[in-house]
């Protein structure tokens, strides 16, 4: 189960409005959430190893591999490697996944186990043993011993014949946490819990009115809600509109719908809003859409478990961020005395 981005923002800022030791906006915020993702990610292979050189407890939930290894499993997946002859004809090679499994889009951390088939794991060599062993007869790679040898992103595969069906398990990056926000009246950030897509049209209040190219005439005045759209590249995109004059609406996206690129024109069709109203027409902009806005949120995919930590560490950014020597002693300090206790 992830962390709340929104339950952790709301708590640092709780923090340091109490103390009033500044205020951090919501882009500082999520740079820094960033960065201690990552630093808490990069930190569980050197506690797996550490524990794994110690004596375990085998009781339920007190087993420190285990709970490692579960915080672990959140970014492991599996994909296919694909064959890549074209480049280099004299020495083919696989590139890694960008997509796992379930279609995702993955960023690629650290390899696991290659598999030829899914039934058959590759012997992964250094450079020296992967060409020297291919000398003699006995010791050479086959496809009932395959090996490989990993440099650069690319998987160089032994025998030559095997061309395809190679299943790399690895660990993917963990997404960055994202607080997602729109302005609201006064000018005040309002958090945006709907999930971030880059290429999602923004959904809430007042998203669409000012891309609206062919205006509105003839409508009645009135609230119109969950009304179709047309499009050109995509589809399902379903809108609210408020008609405050006869010329005047404002567009709230409802749902996003899926496939809609910059440029696009989609329309609300003429009587949807008024029995003699024309078609109104919207031309998508870049700022439409989540990559190039402050819409969308993206969840810390960390375990629930590291909530405290991650904002003990996040608080710790803060007091640089803020100049507060106070707030990064207190909290560096209750950061090293959980490390400690957690492996000793």
């Amino acid at each position: 189960m992830a962390i709340n981005v929104n339950t952790v923002y709301k708590t640092v800022l709780l923090i340091l409005n109490k103390e009033e030791r500044g205020y951090v906006t919501p882009d500082e915020f999520n740079k820094i959430s960033a960065q201690v993702q990552l630093e808490i990610f990069e930190q569980y292979s050197d506690d797996l190893n550490q524990q794994l050189r110690v004596h375990q407890s085998d009781t339920d939930y007190a087993d420190r591999v285990s709970n490692i290894d579960e915080r672990l499993s959140i970014f492991k997946t599996f994909g296919t490697a694909t064959y890549d002859a074209a480049t280099v004809p004299t020495n083919p090679y696989f590139t890694l996944p960008t997509t796992d499994i379930y279609g995702n889009t993955v960023e690629f951390y650290r390899l696991g186990a290659v598999v030829h088939k899914d039934t058959t794991e590759l012997q992964r060599l250094q450079r020296m043993e992967f060409y020297n062993i291919q000398k003699s007869p006995l010791t050479k790679s086959t496809e009932s011993f395959p090996t490989y040898l990993f440099e650069n992103e690319k998987l160089f595969v032994k025998p030559d014949s095997i061309t395809s069906n190679i299943g790399v398990n690895f660990l993917r990056k963990p997404l960055d946490p994202r607080w997602g926000y729109y302005i609201g009246s006064v000018g005040q950030f309002i958090y945006d819990p709907t999930v971030y897509g880059a290429n999602l049209i923004n959904t809430g209040v007042n998203t669409l009115t000012s891309s609206i190219t062919t205006p509105l005439t003839g409508g009645i005045i009135g609230t119109y809600n969950g009304v179709a759209t047309t499009g050109e590249t995509g589809v399902g995109l379903i809108v609210n509109a408020t008609v405050s004059s006869d010329t005047v609406v404002t567009i709230d996206v409802v749902s996003a719908g899926v496939g809609y690129v910059v440029g696009d024109v989609v329309s609300i069709a003429a009587g949807l809003l008024g029995v003699t109203s024309t078609q109104v027409d919207i031309t998508l902009t870049a700022a439409n859409f989540n990559a190039n806005s402050t819409y969308g949120s993206t969840q810390i995919e960390l375990d629930v478990s590291e909530q405290t930590d991650f904002i003990l560490r996040t608080l710790f950014y803060f007091g640089v961020v803020v100049k507060d020597p106070q707030i990064i002693q207190v909290a560096a300090s209750q950061v090293q005395r959980d490390e400690i206790n957690e492996k000793s």
